[in-house]
């Protein structure tokens, strides 16, 4: 039986927390009950419901994600400064417990036992007074409304955990059983567990965030300073014809290299949310460029049946799945561009010119596609004349002079240190 009908005056006779149960409340949890009544009523009267706040909110998990994806969603709506995770921290600091399902279906129904139906608003406060009740509660997946309180969760038994406390074992068997986060607030450790699937999380404190945080950002800047090193020695050899497969192998790890350490921070930036603010500034402006640096290093390397087969965005992905071992590989890294498995890190490669034409200012992108394609390589188009580019689709007399005069402060030594 919900409260709802006890408000109407209906019998609590067959209610499963028994005819009194809203008589065995201490007066501060009658009083939020009685809140939450007329909350209730107001939405009826103003036809709010469930399936229309479903509809327009965006929802904050999802069963098509994976387990990854909905950590990193679920961490998101528990950042300092939602209305979720105020709720938790008044709950810590009322040095009581809380078990947590975030979304409802037909499965986590199922599980459920006991309890009462409130479907309210959710707030920080309504989360809190219901907390210190036995029992989970229920909200729906956007963080909008609380469906259930005071709930006992039976999830399968046979489901294997690694937790000793009934709170933790029974949040995360509820989380692998059907696939919704849970959360699970310890009232002896002092703690707050997210699980997904069959990830457990502990939520840490801004502190020691920030201080990872800006630690990893110290880190991010050493090892982009070492990158643009290296990418403005490949650029010269490049110019001179000099590159061979270590130098490309090089350049490729270190960019992969300063991409994790960037998704490092991004995790610190996620929990922090509204509190990662100056370090997400910091972030932006070290990462700049740095994934178009990647997807030029591909298309300049890469063997040309599979830069047109486009491939380039596969090889990435392969390179981001490379263990810490193999990223220091550099055989490991050459087989993932393509190189031939025969071919020695002294052998010498020539790039087709994405990165040289990239640093000729306001060139669009299609207008390089048709010059690589015309010329083939760097080296032709350095040696290109201006009467030669013009012989291209869509480049007039003045393009072709700008491409030129680019290029020619590209071939000249000095360009790297006095226009980068």
């Amino acid at each position: 039986m919900s409260i709802q009908e006890h408000s109407q005056g209906k019998s609590a006779t067959n209610s499963p927390l028994g005819p009194s149960w809203l008589d065995k409340l201490c007066p501060r949890e009658r009083i939020e009950i009685t809140h939450i009544q007329g909350a209730v009523a107001v939405a009826e009267k103003t036809g709010i419901d469930k399936a229309e706040k479903s509809s327009t909110a965006k929802s904050a998990v999802s069963h098509s994600l994976s387990t990854e994806e909905l950590l990193r969603s679920t961490l998101a709506v528990l950042a300092p400064g939602t209305a979720l995770r105020d709720g938790l921290e008044r709950i810590l600091r009322g040095r009581t417990g809380a078990l947590i399902v975030l979304g409802i279906d037909d499965l986590v129904e199922s599980l459920a036992t006991g309890g009462f139906t409130v479907n309210v608003a959710f707030s920080a406060t309504r989360l809190r007074e219901l907390a210190k009740m036995d029992g989970a509660i229920i909200v729906d997946e956007t963080i909008s409304r609380i469906h259930q309180a005071a709930v006992q969760l039976v999830p399968d038994p046979s489901i294997a955990t690694d937790e000793s406390g009934t709170r933790h074992r029974t949040a995360e068997r509820v989380a692998k059983q059907t696939g919704r986060p849970v959360i699970s607030v310890s009232k002896s450790m002092h703690i707050i567990a997210v699980y997904v699937n069959g990830r457990r999380h502990v939520l840490e404190g801004t502190g020691s965030l920030l201080s990872r945080g800006g630690q990893a950002l110290a880190t991010l800047e050493r090892y982009k300073k070492r990158l643009d090193e290296v990418s403005s020695t490949v650029a010269l050899l490049e110019v001179e014809d000099l590159v061979t497969v270590r130098e490309v192998c090089t350049l490729a790890q270190r960019l992969e290299m300063v991409r994790r350490i960037a998704t490092e921070i991004e995790g610190y930036l996620l929990e922090l949310g509204e509190d990662g603010r100056l370090l997400a500034l910091q972030l932006e402006e070290l990462m700049a460029g740095v994934d178009f640096d990647r997807e030029l290093i591909t298309q300049d390397y890469l063997p040309l049946a599979w830069e047109r087969a486009g491939a380039a965005g596969d090889h990435l992905q392969v390179m981001a799945a490379l263990s810490s071992t193999d990223l220091f590989d550099l055989p490991a890294i050459a087989s993932v561009l393509g190189f031939p498995a025969g071919e020695g890190l002294d052998s010498p490669v020539i790039p087709r010119g994405y990165r040289v034409l990239a640093r000729i200012p306001r060139l669009p992108r299609h207008i390089a596609d048709r010059l690589i394609e015309h010329f083939g390589n760097v080296q032709k188009l350095l040696a290109a004349t201006s009467d030669d580019l013009q012989t291209v689709e869509g480049i007039g007399e003045s393009r072709a002079r700008t491409i030129r005069d680019g290029l020619t402060r590209i071939a000249d030594p000095g360009y790297p240190e006095r226009y980068a």
